[in-house]
């Protein structure tokens, strides 16, 4: 059974920087896109980042695209999500999520059929 576990997640002042980890178990499936989205009160769940297994293509929305990087290293299972230049209304709940088999990398949270936990990240002003 696949399962993803994220952290990494904590509080942190403006301009700060985190590391969020997905731990995925049992392997990184290729072929997948796997992905980090965020969701703060009141709002729809965001795809924040997301990378095709095979290849390592990577893709990143307008509001973090120059301040988060997403990464997998296949030998610990786990896809990253280095986060820098923090702001306040990067605060949300973090969350990683993988689709079945795919050619491609989609955006819509629809697609994703597995998800980790969710870890928390504050920033402060």
């Amino acid at each position: 059974q696949v399962q993803l576990v994220a952290s990494g997640g904590g509080s942190v002042q403006a301009g700060g920087s985190l590391r969020l980890s997905c731990a995925a178990s049992p392997y990184i499936s290729t072929h997948i896109c796997m992905a980090w989205f965020r969701q703060s009160p009141g709002k729809e769940r965001e795809n924040v980042a997301r990378i095709y297994t095979s290849d390592g293509s990577a893709f990143y929305a307008d509001s973090v695209r120059g301040r988060f990087t997403i990464s997998q290293d296949n030998a610990n299972h786990t896809v990253y999500l280095q986060v820098t230049s923090l702001k306040p209304e990067d605060t949300a709940v973090y969350y990683c999520a993988r689709t079945p088999v795919t050619s491609y990398c989609p955006q819509a949270k629809s697609a994703f059929s597995t998800w980790g936990q969710g870890t928390q990240v504050t920033v402060s002003s």
